[in-house]
């Protein structure tokens, strides 16, 4: 059961759909909706540094503004959070935070059952623009689940799970079917995404299907030979017109890091639908 829902909110036009998203699963629960601006202070740091001993003055200065600003823009975000939720009979709270954006979210998540983003966040308010990799980073390392919606609003009702036998496709679908965001009246199909003919593909589809149905929600599945998987999803989310991509959170490797999969990155970046995300 969904009890609190956090609500990161942002200079883009696709903060007041996300609270759209949340305010609407909210009623269904009787949920309390939390807004959190974070003041990025490491982005004002990071915008300041350079120049010798005699621009310290000057870096001073332009760090106290560049916060000054960030605050009042903080303020200014969650005081219409706050209006946009009283129109409604929705419980809610507002927060301002000061420190690395993804960082204080995935604390706050720890004391959260959903967060809801849009897909494109700024958190650097003073410069709203600037890329800052927040939703990369908050989906890989957020322990709860993620809505990551884009500037349309729609109803959902058809809903396209992902699921290519990984522990991160299965655990994605289980927090899909145990929180019901949306309810159970959906029509699902289940896609798996394979290279080449793959008895395992027909199982891990039967497997899904018997498991959905089995928590009451009307299944349908789909084998699909292609070798770009993350083209495919959005093709098919297309060609199904579906209003929601369930999908589990795909990292690689790299010599330096851990990074989003490139499935996950490239819906991330192209998905017009949200996406629900858990790793």
């Amino acid at each position: 059961m969904i009890r609190r829902i956090l609500v990161a909110l942002d200079l883009d036009s696709d903060t007041t759909v996300a609270t759209r998203y949340a305010l609407e699963i909210a009623r269904r629960f009787g949920a309390r909706v939390t807004g959190v601006a974070v003041v990025d202070m490491g982005s004002i740091e990071a915008s300041v540094k350079g120049g010798g001993i005699g621009s310290m003055y000057y870096a001073e200065k332009l760090r106290e503004n560049l916060t000054t600003e960030a605050r009042e823009k903080a303020l200014l975000l969650t005081e219409s959070f706050r209006k946009m939720v009283e129109a409604t009979d929705v419980k809610h709270t507002e927060v301002v935070e000061e420190g690395v954006p993804f960082q204080r979210i995935v604390e706050d998540m720890k004391y959260h059952d959903l967060l809801v983003v849009g897909n494109d966040p700024h958190f650097f308010y003073s410069h709203p623009k600037q890329q800052t990799h927040t939703i990369a980073r908050i989906v890989q390392n957020t322990i709860g689940p993620s809505l990551v919606v884009s500037n349309e609003y729609r109803e959902v009702k058809r809903v396209l799970i992902a699921n290519d036998g990984t522990n991160e496709s299965a655990r994605a679908v289980r927090r899909f079917i145990h929180l019901e965001p949306f309810g159970k009246d959906l029509e699902i199909k289940v896609i798996n995404i394979h290279d080449a003919d793959s008895p395992e593909s027909e199982l891990i589809l039967q497997m899904s299907k018997s498991y959905l149905e089995e928590h009451g929600f009307t299944t349908e599945v789909l084998s699909v030979v292609d070798s770009d998987p993350k083209t495919c999803i959005l093709q098919h989310s297309q060609s199904h017109e579906v209003d929601l991509i369930v999908m589990g959170a795909h990292t690689k490797k790299t010599f330096t890091a851990e990074k989003l999969g490139d499935a996950t990155s490239h819906l991330l970046d192209h998905s017009e639908i949200p996406l629900f995300i858990d790793h």
